[in-house]
């Protein structure tokens, strides 16, 4: 039996070697914002960065393989100068993809805005993306109103 290239397992994490289970770790601190680089993150789990990066593009919590591709999110921003560049720059980060973005006009200093992002590349669940856009300055409010393929 020949071993297709992109053949997934289902493997408890107890089972994993140590630098695997290090692997998602550090993922996990640098999504989260925890940590802003490679370095800082393998210190604080304590691998190396070889080892990292040897793992990176192959190790993925069950649930970030499972996640839906396309949702839309629902956003109540300030209306300031460089509130919505700042979410469309963090997306990037997180490689998310803008498939569309609707803005009401504001009122009060507050404006409406839904964003539906393709999610497909981006290595964290999309509820920890949504936070991570929640914390972001300017934002008030941040939810999923849809889940798609």
């Amino acid at each position: 039996m020949t071993q297709q290239e992109d053949a997934y397992y289902l493997i408890r994490s107890d089972m994993l070697p140590e630098v695997v289970q290090k692997t998602v770790e550090a993922k996990a601190l640098l999504a989260a914002g925890t940590v802003k680089t490679v370095q800082e993150a393998v210190e604080m789990i304590g691998m190396s960065r070889s080892s990292f990066y040897k793992y990176k593009d192959a190790v993925y919590p069950f649930n970030a393989l499972m996640k839906e591709k396309i949702i839309t999110v629902s956003l109540t921003l300030e209306h300031r100068s460089g509130v919505l560049s700042g979410i469309l720059s963090y997306l990037t980060l997180q490689r998310g993809n803008v498939l569309t973005i609707n803005q009401t006009i504001p009122l009060q200093g507050m404006a409406g805005v839904t964003m539906s992002l393709d999610t497909a590349q981006v290595h964290v669940d999309v509820t920890t993306l949504v936070e991570g856009i929640q914390k972001l300055d300017g934002v008030q409010r941040a939810f999923i109103v849809a889940r798609g393929e």
